[in-house]
């Protein structure tokens, strides 16, 4: 769905993807409008359903979370939807998505070491019905890019 935003929605956007505690008096300083302009556009960005939620970025090392791997999944004959749902619920699953290619799905997984992550893999994954077979990338590395509403 796309939404009929302009600058100054962005701007709202960008300056709550920075910092989500923003107060609406914080919110009409940074993009430079009033408090109740501010009020008005915040809760029609919310209301609209461009903004969905509000959340808190977490440091996953802080929470003991230190080896993280993309497990690319190849799913067979089962509904996307059945299998997205239990790849979901697993243990230390983060974020699981359909790809196209050939490939099914990209399965994001945080583990504390690497016992629990090759548990998660090459046990639970692969009891999930409709999960055909797997390949697991270990993440070296990040670097965050730009976030939606930053331009």
């Amino acid at each position: 769905m796309a939404f009929d935003l302009d600058d100054i929605d962005r701007s709202i956007i960008a300056a709550l993807v920075e910092d989500s505690r923003l107060s609406v008096r914080q919110l009409a300083e940074r993009v430079h409008i009033s408090r109740s302009a501010a009020h008005k556009r915040f809760t029609n960005l919310v209301e609209t359903g461009a903004i969905r939620k509000f959340t808190a970025e977490v440091d996953r090392r802080a929470l003991g979370m230190t080896v993280t791997a993309v497990v690319v999944v190849k799913i067979g004959e089962r509904p996307w939807p059945q299998v997205r749902d239990e790849l979901a619920e697993l243990p230390f699953v983060e974020k699981v998505q359909a790809v196209s290619g050939d490939i099914d799905a990209l399965v994001t997984v945080n583990a504390p070491d690497n016992t629990a992550l090759s548990q998660v893999i090459l046990r639970r994954i692969h009891e999930v019905p409709g999960v055909v077979s797997s390949r697991s990338l270990l993440i070296l590395d990040e670097a965050e890019g730009h976030r939606p509403g930053s331009g």
